[in-house]
């Protein structure tokens, strides 16, 4: 293939980033890239495994006076966040990454770019393929459906492992290294309902240009939610006006911050739609207000269109789906001041349909502390029970403990200080990593989380440095040189 990225070293490691991203590889479509990377170790004469889940694990001996040290686990995710800029024509499931190289940044044309974690598969693809470099025996794994619940993760069967020292790359700031993380759950909450014919002046609502982000790592920087945005439009134009709920569409991913929502209420009464639209404007013009010097692309777009005909939602079931969703917690809810306000508990609602026949509303709570992860979720599901949906509980993770004593720890701080003329910088940090579900499965495991910076990532605003991945690959090869001594 013809290379975009030019310039930086190793080369190799910039095309194998060019080449997966060529792959599509969303959340629950990895088989591609799995069978891909289970090629290239056959390819070279190493170890593979690949399961049914297409996790797939490859194994190097280490380099000449090292083959008996103990062996290090390399690890990220195959998958991606799928999100794109609204009129952008992609298929994720068809098409490749459209990369575009600017100034020394790498950015993708209006969709997600896939640094996360794509940085780390081709980190490790590049530790495989090198044979210059001195490193321990390293186990190289790679899961998959990291971005809907950790599930590749939690489905490998970890005796396959031999590795004691685990380094995760699915850290997101050059120069600081995670060394716990926050624990989650993805609740989806389910009402079914039936819908009936009516017909008059169709409202259109429609809040776009909001920057969204990790509902983790970027829920902190009190970034807008579309959905709880339009919740709140919603509720004070259906409280003083007649309309009823035809559509309403608010997110894609239950750990991404919802940028764009939409929403069309349709009225019998030509003079109710007119007032609804009066409304609509004001609480608009509210909105932007008050968000706008954080939010500043924020848009909310009315129209409305004649002698429309459509299957509404009825007035009890979209009262209480409306309802729900203004009344439900969402953003930060417990931070530790002592910790210069750490984010304990948070809630995302990432997800909100109306749907032919049910309407949904999804959430992602994340807490570091067990006892207040299991109280949002008793309050998310007394939310969904007061409202009269069903809620249900998936890929539920545990957090990652700090360990007082990490000597993979100490060797990163030592090789940072030496190679950068700095302290390397460590943080707890509030999204779920796969490290927690390896330290539950493998007693004694010693792990951090690392890896170059990356900005934006879960939205289409997604961007690499491309210098920063160059030094964290002399800060990788360092450390498995230390490691092999």
């Amino acid at each position: 293939m013809e290379y975009k990225i030019t310039g930086y070293k190793p080369e190799k490691l910039f095309h194998f980033f060019e080449e997966i991203s060529a792959i599509p590889r969303g959340s629950g479509n990895e088989k591609g890239i799995s069978d891909y990377l289970v090629k290239f170790a056959n390819d070279r004469g190493l170890w593979v495994y690949q399961d049914e889940a297409h996790n797939v694990i490859i194994k190097k001996g280490g380099s000449k006076g090292a083959e008996d040290r103990p062996a290090v686990m390399l690890q990220g995710h195959l998958d991606m966040v799928c999100e794109k800029v609204a009129g952008v024509e992609h298929d994720f499931e068809k098409d490749g990454i459209d990369l575009v190289v600017k100034d020394g940044i790498l950015t993708a044309n209006g969709t997600t770019l896939g640094s996360d974690n794509g940085v780390a598969v081709a980190l490790m693809m590049m530790v495989l393929d090198d044979e210059d470099i001195v490193h321990p025996p390293v186990e190289c794994v790679f899961t998959t459906e990291e971005e809907v619940g950790l599930n590749g993760a939690r489905a490998l069967d970890k005796s396959q492992i031999s590795a004691r020292t685990m380094i995760n790359m699915d850290s997101e700031e050059e120069g600081i290294a995670t060394i716990s993380c926050a624990g989650g759950l993805r609740i989806e909450c389910e009402r079914e309902i039936k819908r009936e014919k009516a017909e008059g002046t169709l409202l259109t609502i429609d809040i776009s240009g909001l920057k969204g982000g990790h509902s983790g790592t970027d829920i902190d920087k009190e970034r807008q939610n579309a959905i709880r945005l339009m919740a709140r439009v919603l509720y004070q134009v259906m409280k003083e006006t007649d309309g009823k709920l035809v559509s309403f569409a608010g997110g894609n991913k239950d750990n991404a911050i919802p940028r764009e929502c939409m929403a069309s209420l349709i009225y019998a009464d030509a003079d109710q739609a007119k007032k609804a639209e009066e409304i609509a404007c004001d609480l608009a013009e509210t909105l932007a207000e008050e968000i706008t010097p954080y939010e500043e692309a924020f848009a909310c777009e009315i129209t409305s269109e004649e002698n429309r005909e459509a299957d509404a939602v009825s007035g009890e079931d979209a009262k209480a789906f409306i309802t729900a969703m203004y009344l439900a917690p969402n953003g930060v809810q417990s931070r530790n001041m002592k910790l210069d306000g750490f984010v304990v508990v948070s809630t995302n609602m990432g997800v909100a349909r109306a749907e032919e026949d049910r309407l949904v509303i999804v959430f992602s709570p994340r807490s570091s502390v067990a006892s207040l992860q299991e109280e949002i979720k008793a309050r998310l599901g007394l939310l969904a029970d007061t409202f009269g949906f069903k809620a249900e509980y998936a890929g539920e993770y545990p957090g990652w403990s700090y360990r007082e004593k990490s000597p993979v720890r100490e060797v990163f701080c030592e090789s940072y200080r030496e190679l950068f003329g700095e302290e390397l910088k460590t943080e707890a940090l509030h999204a779920g990593l796969e490290c927690g579900l390896f330290s539950d499965a493998i007693p004694g495991l010693d792990a951090i989380a690392v890896g170059p910076t990356l900005y934006n990532v879960h939205t289409p605003e997604e961007h690499l440095p491309l210098d920063s991945f160059e030094r964290f690959y002399v800060l990788l090869k360092d450390v498995l040189k230390r490691l092999a001594e």
